[in-house]
């Protein structure tokens, strides 16, 4: 069952049209997406660098560019330390990349999934310290990283650390929120207490490339050719990690995803390029989408599967022969990722329903998962059963596993209500990752549903509309004017409209496996239009079922005529055949 709901937001439509160039509708989907004021609207409709913030107004970078410049100039040794995940490869690459350009004596090292776990530990450093590093360097991690910062200090060495997740607390007695910032010699993080940058939202990647522009600068190189050209490769890289770390497309988000996307059509990086050849992606658009779904998951199997380090390595081949051959084999690796996703899933799936009863949170236990799948499950069982959701793994360090949830559960906040089940957690209101202490995850499951204030209301799905449309007014002059709205994806979602009393006149499946559906549709005027629909073709016949009977659920997908009255959530598209444009409605949810 589903909430349809309209946002509701005022503003002049018709002035906005005017000021903008845009229609009215366009102009109500801006607002929609809570902008306002003049600025904001210019640097959405026109995206580039001039909606970029200034780096050093980010909490902590001045004292990260002192550091790191004085250990450049010193030719001290500095190590990075990055993530597995596609925002960690890509701050790895960013910095690595940016470091040497810059003369430091640099190199770089990416925790293994299962054997060191997320972030910076103890063996990390003592390698470090072993091997002559003077200064360890983090990104995408090391703000959770207190204990392994005082045990780096102890050790006489530098720490520096670059990050953007959530900065861990405890609660006080008073229900005061108490930070614990690491002791590093720098930190940089958009979600310091007390942070006064624009706009928090912005991914590790984003951090280490406004890090090496703020040290470029504070060296007098940023004006140099061969800097902007550094500068615009490693654009690519923040985009890719903005996508495919679902960071929200809004403020300097959307413009460095904007920029970025461009410059990968021509990639000034030999395995990028070779990335977007092997994925099929060469020649074509390239989208959030595309990045999030087809590039992304390549370089996630790298670090799932095996190790990141492999991706790290595909970015810095300058032999494209050889960056094809990589770029073939993380390749290889997501396609045996996604087969082992799908059979768990479906034990998950199994485990779900079988139980007596559903609980508010759910936490599954999949013994035989390959740790490293853990999230990409959760957030299946999330989409499934609207409900925050845990998949466990056990691994030979314990029980471990990854966390999805829902907009009414912070996940982060949730799981310090129960931190005495855990050695480890961390992550943010909508994903975490977590370490047990017990040997099974029953009591860790027990303690998060007692602590649990989750109504059902909350594990109703939510539709929001931007506005109800009736289908005359869609015609191409609205669909090319939406296009202004592009890039899509988290925080800027594909406009939403909805319509009453939609009449399906006809319908056939299309696709060799008949899981899509193409219709005529028509509406009170008798004008007919053309609709999509890529969701669960049986679930809607069987819907049609229950409000009509079996025979015109028979009927409409045969081609011949029928007649089905429906309200429907659609999306505006451009449909291209053999060199001709249309109008096509995507039917995405029904009543």
């Amino acid at each position: 069952m589903e909430n349809w709901v309209e946002i509701r937001k005022s503003a002049d439509f018709m002035k906005m049209a005017s000021e903008y160039g845009i229609s009215p509708v366009t102009a109500r989907i801006l607002r929609n997406r809570d902008l306002v004021s003049p600025s904001e609207i210019e640097n959405f409709l026109s995206p580039g660098p001039e909606a970029f913030h200034d780096p050093i107004t980010l909490p902590g970078m001045n004292r990260v560019i002192f550091v790191l410049k004085e250990k450049i100039q010193a030719g001290a040794k500095i190590r990075i330390i990055g993530d597995y995940d596609v925002d960690g490869i890509a701050s790895t690459y960013i910095l690595y990349r940016g470091l040497k350009f810059l003369g430091a004596n640099a190199d770089y090292v990416i925790p293994h999934r299962v054997e060191d776990g997320y972030g910076i530990n103890i063996r990390l450093i003592d390698d470090a310290h072993n091997a002559g590093v003077d200064t360890i360097l983090t990104c995408d991690n090391g703000i959770a990283a207190y204990d392994q910062t005082e045990h780096a200090k102890s050790l006489g060495m530098t720490m520096v650390i670059t990050d953007h997740h959530e900065v861990p607390f405890e609660i006080s007695e008073s229900g005061e929120k108490i930070y614990k910032v690491p002791p590093a010699d720098a930190v940089t993080d958009p979600k310091l207490p007390n942070s006064e940058y624009p706009f928090e939202g912005i991914c590790g990647a984003f951090v280490a490339f406004k890090a090496i522009m703020a040290l470029g600068a504070e060296l007098g190189l940023d004006d140099s050719d061969e800097f902007k050209y550094l500068r615009g490769e490693l654009t690519e890289f923040a985009a890719l990690a903005t996508v495919c770390d679902v960071m929200e497309l809004k403020d300097e988000n959307r413009s460095v995803v904007c920029m970025g996307l461009r410059l990968m059509r021509n990639s000034g990086n030999t395995g990028m390029k070779a990335l977007i050849k092997v994925t099929g992606l060469e020649g074509r658009e390239l989208t959030p989408y595309s990045m999030g779904f087809i590039v992304g998951p390549c370089l996630n199997a790298s670090g799932r599967l095996d190790t990141s380090l492999k991706a790290v390595d595909l970015f810095l081949e300058t032999d494209m022969a050889t960056a094809i051959s990589k770029a073939e084999e993380l390749k290889n690796l997501n396609e045996e990722r996604k087969q082992m996703t799908l059979d768990e899933t479906a034990k998950a799936f199994e485990i779900v329903d079988s139980a007596e009863t559903i609980d508010k949170v759910l936490v599954v236990y999949l013994p035989d998962c390959h740790e490293s799948l853990a999230g990409i499950i959760a957030g299946k069982i999330r989409e499934r059963y609207v409900r925050p959701s845990f998949v466990i793994t056990k691994t030979e360090k314990g029980l471990k596993g990854s966390g999805r949830s829902i907009e009414a559960y912070d996940m982060y906040e949730e799981l310090t209500k129960v931190k005495e089940h855990m050695t480890k957690f961390g992550g943010h209101k909508l994903a975490a990752g977590v370490s047990l202490a017990e040997d099974t995850p029953d009591d860790f499951r027990k303690a998060l549903n007692d602590c649990c204030t989750l109504e059902d209301k909350d594990f109703v799905e939510t539709v929001r509309v931007d506005m109800e449309l009736p289908l005359e007014y869609v015609d191409m002059n609205l669909a090319k004017d939406l296009e202004k709205l592009e890039p899509y994806g988290v925080g800027n979602e594909k406009p939403l409209f909805a319509a009453r009393h939609m009449t399906i006149i006809a319908g056939r499946l299309m696709g060799s496996k008949g899981k899509v559906a193409k219709y005529k549709v028509k509406n009170d005027a008798g004008r007919i239009y053309e609709m999509i629909y890529f969701g669960d073709v049986k679930a809607f016949e069987d819907f049609v079922a229950s409000i009509y009977d079996e025979e015109t659920a028979k009927r409409l997908h045969s081609g011949n005529a029928v007649k089905v009255v429906i309200d429907v959530c659609y999306r505006i598209e451009i449909n291209t055949y053999m060199g001709r444009d249309s109008v096509q409605l995507q039917m995405v949810h029904y009543r």
